[in-house]
């Protein structure tokens, strides 16, 4: 953590956009962010986002893919038009090639899958443009991401344990078990 406080610390603008509509995310992420010595404003839909970009276009933006009143593609060309030499991460939870294309296509330097670890975050942030990104130190288990995929799906399905089940093509009662234990390391 120290070479990324060292390398944000000598940075003129640590202006930071994060925006995402799981306030605990947001939150828990704008703060690792802010000791590692980002400056971060902290918004949870597109419509705060683009008013946070029309006051002070920032230098950098986490972005969330998938907000509950638009895409965070729209925040990436709000950000690109007020200043287009800003550095765009976009984060979903629901990483496929298409999404990743478009984020690119827009103007995002990076993609990376929720729940990113602040660390990744900022080296994401502070990478140069022509250098590959290292591989995560810490990536998730195999169970971690079955877990999070099946809570994705459940909070998409409005927390209904047999649409839920029905969509991942899984027993009910197994669903149910799944739901009932801790989150894997």
């Amino acid at each position: 953590m120290t070479d990324i406080s060292a390398a944000i610390a000598a940075l003129a603008d640590k202006s930071l956009l994060v925006l995402d509509d799981d306030a605990p995310l947001r939150t828990r992420l704008g703060r690792a962010l802010e000791q590692r010595g980002f400056e971060p404003v902290l918004v949870g839909s597109v419509s705060e986002a683009v008013a946070a970009v029309k006051s002070k276009p920032p230098a950098y933006a986490v972005l969330d893919m998938r907000l509950d009143d638009g895409s965070g593609l729209s925040v990436v060309e709000a950000v690109r038009e007020a200043r287009p030499d800003a550095k765009i991460i976009m984060l979903t939870g629901y990483g496929n090639i298409a999404t990743a294309v478009a984020a690119v296509k827009a103007g995002a330097v990076d993609y990376l899958s929720k729940p990113a670890d602040a660390d990744d975050v900022a080296r994401a942030l502070l990478a140069h443009p022509d250098e590959n990104p290292a591989p995560p130190e810490n990536p998730m288990s195999a169970d971690r991401v079955r877990w999070e995929h099946i809570q994705r799906v459940y909070e998409l399905c409005g927390h209904n344990v047999s649409e839920t089940a029905r969509r991942l093509n899984m027993h009910r009662r197994t669903l149910q078990r799944i739901l009932a234990k801790r989150a894997p390391r």
